[in-house]
C-alpha cells in the first residue's frame, strides 16, 4: 500500500524524529512511503487567526502537491483536521470545493490509519514504564479520532497506562492562542503539568506535535523528570 505523508511545519522544523518513527512504523506494518518535496504549510495559523482569504493560496497548494495521493497520513490530529476543513473554506467553489472534498476523504491521522485502514491493532511495539496520554483538542472534537490512540497503547507491550485527569482539558497551546494569550495560555498548560504529575507517569504521550511542545516545554521549565514522547515515538519502539 502506498501512503503519501504529510509531515507537518513543527514535525519538520522542530519534531524531525517523530517523522522518522512515523516513517519507520508505516514501514514496519507494509506500506510504502511517498513524500512530496513540494509540501508547505496547510495554512492553519494563518486560518485560524482569521486571515482566511490569505491562507487559500497555502491550501491550493497543499491541494495539488496532495492530489495524486492513495492515502494521505499525518501524525497530527490538528493538521489532519485541516485538510478536512478545506471543503468547508471552498464550498461553493465550482473548482476548488470538489478537490477539496476528495483530499479529505483520503486524509487519516496516523492512529485512525492503522486502526481503520490497515486494521492492525498490535504494531508490536514495546516500552516499560508508566504513562499517560493528552487528546488534543482538535484532533478528539474535530476529527473525532478518540479510540484509535487507546487502542494502539493499550498494546504495547511493558507499558502501564494510567489515565490523566481532566483529560478534555486543553493545554493552553491552541496555535496563535499561546502568543496572543501567553499569560491565559501559562496557566491552562500549568493545570495540565500538575494532573500529568498527579498519575506519577514517567511518560506523557500525545499525537500532536504542538500540545507535545506547549507541555514539554512547560515540563522542562520546571525541571520535571518527566518524558514527552509523541505517540508515533512510542508505537515505534522496539
Amino acid at each position: 500500500m502506498k501512503v503519501t505523508l504529510f509531515a507537518t511545519c513543527l514535525v519538520d522544523m522542530f519534531q524531525s524524529d517523530v517523522g522518522k518513527a512515523t516513517v519507520e512504523l508505516l514501514e514496519r506494518l507494509g506500506c510504502e512511503i511517498d513524500f512530496p518535496q513540494t509540501q508547505v504549510c496547510c495554512g492553519q495559523p494563518a486560518y485560524n487567526s482569521g486571515y482566511v482569504k490569505e491562507s487559500k493560496d497555502a491550501m491550493k497548494k497543499m491541494i495539488g502537491t496532495f492530489e495524486h495521493a492513495e492515502y494521505i497520513v499525518c501524525p497530527s490530529g490538528s493538521c489532519a483536521y485541516m485538510f478536512h476543513e478545506y471543503q468547508h473554506v471552498f464550498k461553493g467553489d465550482p473548482i476548488w470545493e470538489p478537490k477539496a472534498k476528495k483530499l479529505a476523504a483520503k486524509t487519516y491521522e496516523l492512529t485512525q490509519f492503522i486502526i481503520e485502514v490497515l486494521k492492525v491493532e498490535n504494531v508490536g511495539a514495546c516500552l516499560e514504564g508508566k504513562a499517560t496520554y493528552h487528546t488534543s483538542c482538535h484532533m478528539t472534537r474535530l476529527l473525532g479520532v478518540q479510540k484509535a490512540p487507546m487502542t494502539l497503547l493499550s498494546k504495547v507491550k511493558g507499558l502501564e497506562f494510567v489515565e490523566l485527569p481532566g483529560k478534555e482539558q486543553c493545554c493552553g497551546f491552541g496555535g496563535t492562542f499561546s502568543v496572543k494569550m501567553a499569560q491565559i495560555s501559562e496557566q491552562m498548560v500549568d493545570e495540565k503539568v500538575r494532573h500529568v504529575e498527579e498519575t506519577d507517569a514517567e511518560y506523557v504521550i500525545g499525537a500532536d506535535a504542538g500540545c507535545l511542545m506547549n507541555i514539554g516545554g512547560r515540563i522542562n521549565r520546571q525541571g520535571k523528570p518527566i518524558k514527552v514522547m509523541h505517540i508515533a515515538e512510542i508505537l515505534n519502539s522496539r
